[in-house]
């Protein structure tokens, strides 16, 4: 699909979905990923034992629980990308305190139309939320961040290394980021792949596993880990809209899958190795190897410590 075609579709779900017609987005009960009960559950996490969540800010969008791993402190400033009604942006604050600050971007107008009202009830004064896409934030200054959190939203980015470059760029030197996504291992059929409505429902716009953690590195990130991994099943109902049965089953003897990852990676000074990591892996090595370069960005994870 077009760019311009993938993100029309993508705010035309989200949109409905913040006016309250959940027909689309990654985890909504009619989602095209998780259209039964069942699925949404296996998608997404439970927030209702995390400090400073606030459940009408919770659409149900995500497919992981980036902040728990994030290691916000009090008074750090975090960017939340594809902050939606601000559930993720709300349990940073919680943890930022007064003295920090969050900023929730996103591109679809009546998501953060919904957070700025969510905010306003809550009264913090120290969260903003803004209208911009990932793959430019002009609305942020760089250096800016000590966090960057993100769930289940880099998916839905045609430009996946365009934005992780904006992730850098936003970050301070020393900063990190926690991002949960939709990731495969093997490959798609193109039924999947092309189909509009898989896209907004966060499965279609997905990248393989090794090509996904090779655009973080390719960003200039060390110390990347995959410290959360989960399989997702795909109803068969689902994909016989857009799969033959044939396709079907061929799709399901290959081996192939598809993942939640939540993913930890540290903007570090340029030269630097990865002294802060006890996963004992360094994001500058020699990549003159195919074989090397294989078993660092390839599918297979290493104890949820990949790194690359």
């Amino acid at each position: 699909m077009k760019t311009e075609t993938i993100k029309t579709e993508i705010k035309k779900a989200y949109g409905d979905i913040a006016k309250g017609n959940p027909q689309a987005g990654c985890c909504s009960t009619n989602a095209g990923c998780c259209s039964t009960d069942e699925l949404s559950s296996s998608m997404t996490e439970d927030y209702s034992g995390v400090d400073g969540y606030q459940k009408e800010a919770d659409f149900s969008l995500g497919c992981g629980l980036p902040t728990e791993i994030a290691n916000i402190s009090e008074g750090d400033t975090v960017i939340d990308l594809g902050s939606g009604a601000g559930n993720d942006a709300f349990i940073a604050r919680r943890i930022v305190g007064e003295t920090g600050k969050v900023i929730g971007i996103d591109m679809t107008p009546e998501m953060v139309i919904k957070a700025l009202q969510n905010n306003h009830k809550l009264g913090y004064q120290n969260v903003e939320f803004v209208l911009g896409e990932l793959e430019e934030m002009k609305s942020i200054d760089n250096a800016v961040a000590d966090v960057v959190i993100s769930n289940c939203v880099m998916n839905l980015v045609p430009n996946k290394q365009k934005a992780f470059m904006e992730v850098s760029r936003v970050l301070k030197v020393g900063g990190h980021f926690s991002i949960s996504d939709i990731v495969y291992v093997g490959s798609l059929p193109n039924g999947i792949l092309e189909a509009a409505e898989l896209y907004s429902g966060c499965v279609a716009g997905a990248s393989e596993k090794g090509e996904y953690l090779g655009i973080i590195k390719s960003a200039g990130f060390k110390n990347i880990q995959i410290k959360k991994e989960r399989k997702i099943d795909l109803p068969d109902d689902l994909l016989l809209r857009h799969l033959s049965f044939q396709e079907l089953e061929n799709f399901q003897q290959s081996g192939s899958g598809i993942y939640s990852v939540t993913i930890y990676a540290d903007k570090l000074e340029e030269g630097s190795c990865c002294e802060t990591s006890d996963s004992g892996c360094c994001g500058s090595e020699n990549e003159s190897a195919t074989s090397e370069k294989a078993s660092c960005c390839g599918t297979e994870s290493s104890g949820g410590n990949s790194c690359c």
